[in-house]
């Protein structure tokens, strides 16, 4: 087994990881916010679901390019290459980590504003989604930097 396999695989389990920690963690923020507005009224369930849903998007999106990447993987993979999988997967990795957190923090804050006034589940959502936007360009770069060694 070359070397490049073993720093493929790394990366791409560290960005699968981060990923999902990032999604995590900003599930536990906008999950704990949920629970308080919901324990005060049920009723506004439909209406912070999808904040609270937000950051899980991020652990699919790493899921996602750690399939993509490890068609890329073969057992005589040189340095190199292996290297390259590694950078290939990183601007997924941390966009997905930061986002991922950062996106939490921001749809809690909404679901606390949605817990004071209905009327603004609607109009939120644009701040923490704005968030999701660099997800998704580190998800988009990624695929484009994904070597294929066929």
């Amino acid at each position: 087994m070359e070397i490049g396999y073993v720093i493929g695989i790394i990366g791409i389990a560290l960005c699968v990881l981060l990923c999902g920690v990032g999604s995590a963690l900003g599930l536990y923020k906008t999950g704990s916010a949920a629970a308080g507005v919901l324990g005060e009224n049920p009723k506004k369930f439909g209406k912070v679901l999808v904040l609270v849903l937000l950051p899980a998007t991020q652990g699919i999106y790493g899921f996602i390019i750690g399939i993509i990447a490890s068609s890329s993987l073969n057992m005589g993979l040189i340095a190199a290459q292996g290297w390259s999988i590694f950078g290939a997967v990183l601007p997924m990795a941390l966009s997905g980590l930061v986002t991922g957190i950062l996106q939490g923090k921001s749809a809690a804050n909404c679901i606390y504003a949605v817990g004071k006034q209905d009327s603004l589940g609607g109009k939120l959502i644009i701040y923490p989604a704005m968030i999701e936007f660099y997800a998704i360009l580190g998800l988009i770069i990624s695929i484009m930097l994904i070597p294929s060694f066929a």
